[in-house]
């Protein structure tokens, strides 16, 4: 190991600014699911997922599929996990428009559509390993 590498023990993420790169270690995350996609959050990460039903400002709690701390040193990966993972609802809005266009070739069809995905944007606030 170099004297530039990173440690290795957490997730590690990268952040550029104007050049300069640096480490940011979390010791806390989970895996959550929600809209039918699996996700994995860290304290305030910001996600955009599929629309929730809930106002903007609320808060929402999901159960974690797994989890795992640096502090405890174990990973919990049962059938029934116990922790939990909150997060506020920051805003609904749209995703980008996709453009679906069909056209048979040689037969004068063409047909056009569009469709733009509602999202929720979530900042997630706090996991509870229990």
């Amino acid at each position: 190991m170099g004297t530039k590498d990173p440690p290795r023990d957490g997730v590690l993420f990268l952040f550029a600014c104007s050049g300069i790169f640096w480490y940011h270690i979390h010791t806390m995350y989970a895996i959550i699911e929600t809209g039918g996609k699996q996700y994995w959050v860290v304290p305030g990460e910001i996600l955009q997922v599929e629309k929730l039903t809930e106002l903007e400002g609320a808060e929402v709690t999901f159960k974690a599929l797994w989890s795992a701390s640096l502090d405890e040193k174990s990973a919990s990966a049962t059938k029934s996990p116990s922790a939990k993972v909150t997060a506020r609802i920051v805003r609904h809005f749209k995703g980008p428009k996709i453009i679906v266009f069909r056209k048979k070739s040689k037969k004068a069809y063409e047909k056009g559509s569009g469709h733009r995905q509602e999202l929720t944007e979530i900042e997630v606030k706090d996991i509870q390993l229990a």
